[in-house]
């Protein structure tokens, strides 16, 4: 049976900001890249969460 009471490794990594204003977009965008990943990935997990927060950013269409 797995350890529920432990928070997801993700959750632990990735103290990100919980907003949808520019600034906060642009800190979890630096600290995403601190962490390593790339800039690409760093801007789909920070704008992901500020749709979560609210923020009304429409999503990337492609050609």
């Amino acid at each position: 049976m797995p350890d529920t009471t432990r928070p997801s490794p993700r959750e632990t990594d990735m103290p990100l900001s919980k907003g949808k204003s520019r600034e906060a977009i642009s800190k979890n965008i630096k600290t995403g890249m601190k962490e390593g990943k790339s800039q690409k990935q760093a801007v789909a997990i920070a704008l992901n969460e500020a749709r979560k927060a609210g923020a009304k950013i429409p999503k990337k269409h492609r050609k």
